[in-house]
């Protein structure tokens, strides 16, 4: 059981550094780059609802089943939102009648 503990405590320490990493990356974006940026991240997002119907279909377990099927919901949402944001701040570019 230590042995498991201490293998994903340097998991665990790799995504709390992710974290900081991506917070300190998005916000220093400018507003110009931020609709090419939120373009990648609904490319990235289609892959991740991808992956997590592959796991799905070859889910074992019922926890399997549900963290797929929660990643299939959460990643949809964000590619959602991605193009709404997108939409939005290409309207901002637009002229005016």
């Amino acid at each position: 059981m230590l042995e498991f503990i201490n293998e994903n405590l340097q998991l665990f320490y790799l995504i709390i550094l992710m974290i900081f990493v991506g917070i300190e990356l998005i916000g220093h974006v400018p507003s110009v780059l931020h609709t090419p940026l939120m373009s990648g991240a609904n490319a990235i997002h289609g892959v991740v609802i991808i992956g997590s119907i592959i796991v799905m279909g070859q889910a074992d377990h019922t926890l399997s089943l549900l963290l797929g099927f929660l990643a299939v919901i959460l990643g949809t949402l964000n590619v959602v939102g991605g193009f709404v944001v997108t939409d939005r701040m290409l309207e901002m570019f637009k002229k005016k009648k």
